[in-house]
């Protein structure tokens, strides 16, 4: 075998070995770790629920096995549930079973980053979509960024063996198309958000997730076997915008509506009568030989009739006037003297 031929099955052997490692990686970065029927919660806990000061979660709040949920009432001082609250029901337990499905899922995933085994702080970090291993403890101080890269479907995922802490007034931002609903946060034991911080994307924690004052969570809080603890904070389920250029189809009113009854008129047919026009306003369409016809036009016998029979109307007129001016003459002349007749007898 020549050289030239071994060093050609070389670099192609290499070629195939390079795309065998980054397929899986972008295979998954398409993809997102399934959450079932806890998709629907902002807050999710295994024992209990406990809230102080006006909190507020947009989306269900649920808790099972356990059945506690304090600090949630009309009361201005206390939390609101801008969803359904969920206490040890059928709806509750699901979530939580689907929950622990999901956890797998994203702790199973393989690393597309080289896995840190120190305890590691990710702050000022720009990130982009993959999956980042982190067997310690991972911390997040100053501002951590995802980096979508134009695109809205790229997923984060952070896997991270012990416990994930945020400083005081920390930061987790998104931008060039990231979303925080695919961003997870698979925790081995207890998450802990610093208060004041911002904070992006689905926390998994097998245990609990406690949040400081006025914390902003854009995702969801799903403990598995432990409580969540909240303190006057917000947050937000995370819905997945639809990428741009994907939107339904327009609903009905966005073809311009057919013209209505009286649209332009019909064709004449033959003999000159114009076509009636459709429903709708649809221009009639000519009958076999549509050519405009040669008779008179239209209305012309009833323009002669009328001549004629004003022509006798007139005629009547003047004899009837000759009439009277001749009962008038006879009427106005001088009486003439009767004609005497002698056939004898008396006179006198």
């Amino acid at each position: 075998m020549s050289s030239s031929r071994k060093k050609a099955r070389v670099g192609l052997a290499s070629t195939v070995s390079l795309i065998a490692l980054v397929l899986p990686a972008t295979a998954f970065a398409d993809g997102t770790v399934p959450l079932g029927t806890a998709d629907s919660f902002a807050v999710l806990a295994g024992t209990s629920v406990t809230n102080t000061g006006p909190s507020v979660i947009n989306g269900d709040l649920g808790v099972s096995p356990g059945t506690s949920v304090t600090g949630f009432s009309s009361a201005p001082t206390d939390g609101k549930v801008n969803g359904t609250i969920h206490a040890a029901d059928a709806t509750a337990t699901q979530a939580k079973s689907d929950l622990s499905n999901a956890y797998g899922v994203a702790a199973a995933q393989a690393p597309t980053a080289p896995a840190v085994t120190a305890p590691a702080d990710i702050g000022g970090q720009k990130l982009t979509a993959g999956v980042y291993k982190y067997a310690s403890s991972a911390a997040v101080t100053g501002t951590l960024t995802l980096d979508g890269q134009g695109r809205s479907d790229g997923v984060f995922i952070f896997q991270v063996g012990s416990t994930l802490t945020t400083a005081t007034a920390s930061h987790v931002s998104f931008i060039n198309g990231a979303q925080p609903c695919h961003v997870f946060w698979q925790v081995g034991s207890s998450a802990t958000l610093g208060s004041g911080s911002v904070f992006v994307g689905n926390i998994l924690a097998a245990t609990s997730i406690t949040l400081g004052a006025s914390v902003t969570v854009d995702g969801r809080t799903l403990a598995g076997t432990g409580d969540v603890t909240l303190i006057d904070d917000t947050i937000n389920r995370a819905d997945c915008a639809t990428p741009p250029g994907t939107g339904g189809t327009p609903t009905t009113g966005g073809t311009p509506g057919t013209p209505t009854t009286g649209g332009t008129p019909g064709t004449p047919t033959t003999g000159g009568t114009p076509g009636t026009p459709t429903t709708g306003g649809t221009p009639g369409t000519p009958a076999t030989g549509g050519t405009p016809g040669t008779g008179k036009p239209i209305g012309s016998e009833n323009t002669t009739a009328r001549k004629r029979h004003d022509a006798r109307v007139r005629a009547r007129a003047r004899a009837r006037a000759r009439a009277r001016a001749r009962a008038r003459a006879r009427h106005h002349s001088p009486a003439r003297p009767p004609t005497a007749h002698h056939r004898g007898g008396f006179t006198g």
